[in-house]
């Protein structure tokens, strides 16, 4: 049951100067909207922070790779491509400013708090569960829930409606109620509420040292030791044993066998490489972005030449996204084409692409009963399709691999 917003009345709810939609992740891409908005500049560029130098300080990238079949939903692959270990709470320690966190169990001093902040002239980030927000698209159902935060820089309970900055690049327009059960949801993030000071710019030369190292680190030594040969250097061999070697138990011969599995294995694959909001094409480009930053504020020079190996690694992650859902194949060419769409209307449309991402989302459908009355690969096409998946990926590997190394080099001269 949805939790209702209590109507209070304001004098200021919506901050009409608010200009910031650049942000594209919900962590880095929140703080980068909010300070842009608060006039903040980065010391070594004199610019507003970029997200790429955001998302260097937060960790970085990371390898990870993990598949999982869960009763009642598609199987799916799990893929990562940038520190996901408290990203956001490195982030903010490494800017180095103070932080303003608010949390409370009850939604009518969450709404009073978030009034008074932007009254006070000032966007909030605050916690969301992106299956209650309806311009995620999601499918709403009791036991799937994700948590994250977003930025609201208007909220007007009188008039039902919150305005919210989330990856797309322009505003999103929920009503209030849906906002406070967004919000509501997720017991640990229940109504928090954040607000930053400016950042330390004399934290920043070593904070950036520090994130490199950090980055380089997990490419060699698992964050989770249990699981150390789902990441870094170890992450892409494990996925191209999985895809090669049929008796494992986790491998993609068992996980995603011919059928609807394996079209969701592809899809899921394709949705958190290429086009999701964590996407390893994106980050690697961004993370080679970063470096060109660093080059400058470490007065390495050295950075700036080898980010080039870094975007050359988020091309042959592009290039993964051909492989796993190939032109050959019509009604994986049609998907691949219609799922990158979709996401483009999200970004540069956002609600008002609604009508078009249902007409795709409509085919999509189509697509998927179509193949499940008829799937398109023989079980000998099936197991070609995987080898070569893992050709790119080994390839992807070999490239991360030599691209870690020359940044290592480089930072230790």
């Amino acid at each position: 049951m949805q939790a209702k917003a209590p109507r209070i009345k304001s004098t200021m709810p919506t901050l009409t100067n608010y200009r910031h939609f650049d942000g594209r992740h919900w962590e880095t891409g929140s703080v980068q909207n909010y300070l842009a908005y608060k006039g903040v500049v980065a010391p070594h560029t004199g610019q507003a922070y970029s997200e790429a130098m955001l998302m260097g300080l937060s960790g970085g990238l990371l390898m990870g790779y993990f598949s999982f079949a869960y009763a009642g939903h598609d199987p799916h692959v799990a893929l990562l491509s940038r520190n996901t270990f408290d990203p956001l709470d490195t982030l903010l320690m490494r800017l180095g400013g103070a932080q303003h966190v608010r949390q409370t169990r009850d939604a009518a001093k969450a709404e009073q708090t978030l009034l008074q902040t932007i009254e006070a002239g000032s966007p909030a980030i605050v916690w969301a569960d992106a299956f209650s927000l309806p311009y995620n698209y999601l499918p709403f159902a009791d036991d799937m829930w994700a948590g994250f935060p977003i930025l609201v820089y208007g909220y007007e309970p009188d008039k039902d409606v919150a305005w919210i900055a989330d990856r797309a690049a322009m505003p999103l327009r929920v009503s209030a109620a849906e906002l406070s059960a967004a919000r509501g949801r997720i017991k640990k993030d229940k109504y928090r509420q954040l607000t930053l000071d400016a950042p330390n710019p004399n934290k920043l030369t070593q904070a950036t040292q520090q994130a490199i190292w950090d980055c380089l680190k997990r490419f060699t030594e698992a964050p989770v030791k249990q699981a150390a040969k789902n990441f870094g250097r170890a992450g892409f061999y494990h996925w191209v044993n999985m895809l090669t070697a049929p008796k494992e138990k986790q491998s993609w011969a068992k996980v995603f066998p011919v059928g609807l599995p394996m079209f969701a294995g592809l899809t899921s694959t394709y949705n958190n490489m290429g086009i999701g909001t964590r996407s390893a094409e994106r980050d690697y480009g961004l993370y080679a972005d970063f470096l060109d930053e660093a080059s400058v504020l470490l007065n390495r020079p050295t950075l700036h030449k080898i980010a080039p190996a870094f975007r050359a690694c988020a091309q042959a992650w592009g290039k993964l996204g051909m492989v796993l859902l190939p032109d050959r194949v019509p009604p994986f060419k049609e998907t691949r084409e219609l799922m990158l769409r979709q996401h483009q209307v999200f970004i540069e449309k956002g609600q008002m692409g609604l009508p078009e991402c249902q007409q795709i989302k409509a085919r999509l459908s189509a697509i998927r009963g179509e193949i499940a009355n008829a799937f398109p690969l023989s079980e000998a096409d099936a197991a070609a399709l995987r080898h070569d998946i893992a050709a790119q990926v080994l390839q992807v590997g070999i490239m991360a691999d030599a691209a870690h190394e020359a940044l290592r080099e480089a930072m230790s001269a």
